[in-house]
């Protein structure tokens, strides 16, 4: 029973051609070259009726390898942390599914509100003053971030960690290259950025020092130390967080940092082979009307109720482009709204429950890990999540031989590093159980 949803019928069609003056519907392609036309159907199977479709999809999705399935050790910038149902039930409700700007406060109010409360909620984990409503992802806002600070203080030099996300990092040469600004990568050792290398680099020429921590490889930066050495030559500085580690970490804004920003999947957004994410972007108020994006605020009304606008938003920044400090005007609202319920339906508590719980479990890894005779430490910094290992076969015959067992191994780290060839970055969260760290590490005993 091969069901249409075409709502139009062949009487119907017949109407509408002869009342635009055509024979047939060909005779509208009549300007298009007799060469560069098709002139056959599309090679298509033929339709299926509803039921037969449901099945159909059902068989191409089972050919995945899903996270119910497979145990996922993979990171490196989006993680397999637990989501509470209740986001998954608030996100579905209908109000909350345009992504329609709220120019109209008076009819946007609901979705006004859960974007200031976002806001406030990322202003208080990244200890900084001030937050706009998203970005599109942390890579995006690690290169809005360094824009912001070229325009404040005319500088057009980044100094930027090697220890900061690979992606990221191509991120910002894209925006820099457009911008006529130059990018300097500072070198590691033992895992962290390398500070004297930092220190005989920084000048008065150096718009902004950008740093990630915990870095790509899951260790841990000395925050003070950069922002100490940077604000000494009047460079800003940009810190990449994960907002996970700061249910245990100190904030970034308490050592000085000016702008922290992040990737938000780890808040309550499923993986999803890679989006829609969230980057978060979080500054002091002396920085706050270059923010990119958008800003929800709290006012009052005539009568003096409580109301939420879009506000300190300049005309240029959507309308004369050339002339705006960022032509973001855009962001991940839903994306956004997840984070605002993953962090109220947690609390400070559960925050910093679900860090502590990704660090030991972690660190329990590692030493079951780098206790297998074929796997060595490749680093002695401390480390948050995340650590990486030196293995005595390829990592991707390694990741070949876990996949089969239903093991998601780590990230081949020669693929952005070629100094650590043979190494893999491991990623243990919360939703990780000593079983199945028992198994990997059995596992992978049995491989190397």
């Amino acid at each position: 029973m091969p069901w249409s949803y075409l709502p139009h019928t062949e009487e119907d069609r017949k109407a509408m051609l002869a009342a635009i003056g055509v024979a047939k519907g060909e005779d509208l392609f009549a300007d298009v070259p007799e060469e560069v036309r098709l002139c056959r159907l599309l090679d298509l199977p033929e339709a299926l009726s509803e039921p037969e479709l449901a099945k159909h999809m059902a068989a191409l999705a089972g050919t995945n390898a899903n996270l119910q399935e497979y145990t996922c050790f993979l990171g490196a910038g989006a993680y397999d942390h637990y989501i509470p149902s209740v986001i998954d039930h608030i996100l579905r409700r209908s109000e909350f599914y345009t992504a329609y700007t709220p120019y109209q406060p008076e009819i946007s109010q609901g979705y006004l509100q859960a974007l200031w409360e976002y806001q406030a909620l990322i202003a208080e984990l990244t200890g900084l003053e001030v937050s706009n409503s998203s970005l599109y992802d942390g890579g995006t806002g690690l290169a809005e971030a360094a824009m912001l600070a070229a325009n404040v203080n005319g500088r057009k030099e980044f100094l930027v960690a090697k220890t900061v996300h690979p992606h990221y990092r191509a991120v910002l040469n894209t925006y820099a290259i457009d911008r006529g600004c130059t990018l300097t990568e500072i070198g590691y050792q033992d895992g962290v950025l390398d500070t004297n290398e930092l220190q005989s680099k920084l000048s008065k020429t150096v718009a902004a020092v950008i740093v990630q921590s915990p870095n790509f490889f899951g260790c841990i930066e000395e925050l003070k130390t950069v922002v100490d050495a940077a604000h000494a030559q009047g460079a800003l500085v940009i810190a990449a967080v994960d907002p996970i580690s700061l249910g245990l970490l100190e904030a970034p804004g308490t050592f000085g940092v000016d702008i922290a920003v992040g990737e938000g999947q780890s808040l309550g957004i499923p993986l999803s082979f890679g989006g829609p994410y969230l980057g978060f972007f979080a500054t002091t108020e002396k920085l706050m009307r270059k923010i990119p994006g958008r800003i929800v605020g709290q006012t009052v009304d005539h009568d003096g109720n409580r109301g939420f606008v879009l506000t300190l938003q300049t005309r240029e920044q959507h309308i004369r482009r050339e002339k705006a400090t960022s032509n973001i005007c855009s962001n991940e609202a839903l994306c956004a709204l997840a984070a605002a319920v993953y962090l109220n339906t947690m609390g400070k508590e559960g925050l910093q429950q679900v860090a502590a719980l990704s660090l030991h479990k972690a660190h329990y890894a590692y030493k079951q890990l780098t206790g297998i005779k074929g796997v060595e430490p490749v680093f002695a910094a401390p480390f948050f999540k995340e650590f990486a290992v030196r293995l005595n076969k390829p990592v991707a015959e390694v990741n070949h031989e876990l996949f089969a067992d239903k093991i998601i191994g780590g990230l081949d780290l020669g693929k952005y590093y070629p100094e650590l060839a043979g190494c893999a970055l491991l990623s243990v969260t919360e939703n990780r159980s000593r079983q199945e760290i028992d198994r990997l590490a059995s596992r992978l005993g049995a491989i190397v």
